[in-house]
């Protein structure tokens, strides 16, 4: 989510109740993490590699936390043990990034990132691409649009694929790209007006609310709809957009192929497959 240029109290309860997280993190049992930026924009992160109902701790607290941009993550393992190192989402370079989907042939991708594999704490697919969108942002002069499109050019080209989702944010922009069209991205530009944000998903597997918003204007990035509000769309395949300070936002068609090593849900091992089939195109 992002409210640039204003900062606004989030309360992610990625479940609907207290009484529902049992249900929710059953779903997604391998990780929960929240993405924020402090004032002096150092980003932050608060995860933890468990379900949320084995931690009575996260269960308590209220997770209230000012920011101009956040981004949630509940992680369904595909690669990567279940570690504080392999939970989403990530930081590189002051920016954060969360990812849904499958990337394999990733030595390949270690051999394409130099130097920069080094940014790599953690075993998955997803740390690697964001090391590789840090790198083509650093070959691109800063220019995160150009960095992350041609990142994901390049993984549509050389490597085996079912889908590269992504959330990134910096203290005050956001970008998501959505790639190809076997998951779901959803977009929903919310005026201001309403008297909280309060955003629940038909299938009731997520919850974004916040009391704070009474006037600001925001715009959300899911999943899935979180609401029956008729706004939400569909990112087209391979569609980038992005949300800068002003919470103006654009977006591009990006990547028009489809890609050249592409990966089915019978590809995948059966883990993987039942997490990549939870949020499917509609």
């Amino acid at each position: 989510m992002s409210a640039a240029p204003h900062r606004v109290r989030a309360t992610f309860w990625l479940l609907e109740a207290p009484d529902s997280l049992l249900a929710q993190s059953r779903r997604d049992p391998d990780g929960t993490g929240i993405g924020y930026f402090a004032p002096d924009g150092t980003p932050r992160i608060e995860k933890r590699p468990i379900a949320a109902f084995e931690d009575r701790a996260f269960a308590r607290e209220a997770r209230e936390l000012r920011s101009e941009t956040f981004v949630a993550h509940i992680r369904d393992a595909t690669t990567g043990a279940l570690t504080a190192a392999n939970t989403h989402p990530f930081e590189q370079h002051g920016r954060l990034l969360a990812h849904n989907g499958v990337i394999e042939d990733l030595s390949k991708l270690e051999a394409r990132l130099g130097s920069h594999l080094g940014l790599v704490v953690g075993d998955t697919d997803s740390e690697r691409f964001f090391a590789l969108a840090t790198l083509e942002i650093e070959r691109h002069d800063g220019d995160v649009s150009a960095g992350l499109a041609a990142a994901a050019r390049w993984v549509a080209q050389e490597l085996a694929l079912f889908a590269l989702n992504v959330i990134l944010t910096t203290r005050d922009e956001l970008w998501a790209l959505r790639y190809p069209e076997t998951q779901g991205l959803y977009v929903l530009e919310r005026a201001p007006g309403e008297s909280r944000l309060d955003h629940r998903s038909a299938a009731r597997t997520i919850h974004v609310r916040s009391d704070d918003l009474a006037q600001r204007a925001a715009v959300v990035i899911a999943s899935e709809p979180m609401d029956a509000d008729p706004a939400w769309r569909p990112l087209a395949a391979g569609e980038l957009l992005h949300i800068d300070a002003q919470l103006r936002v654009t977006s591009k068609v990006v990547i028009e192929h489809p890609p050249r090593h592409p990966l089915t849900l019978e590809d995948l091992d059966p883990k993987a497959a039942a997490a990549q089939s939870a949020h499917p195109a509609r």
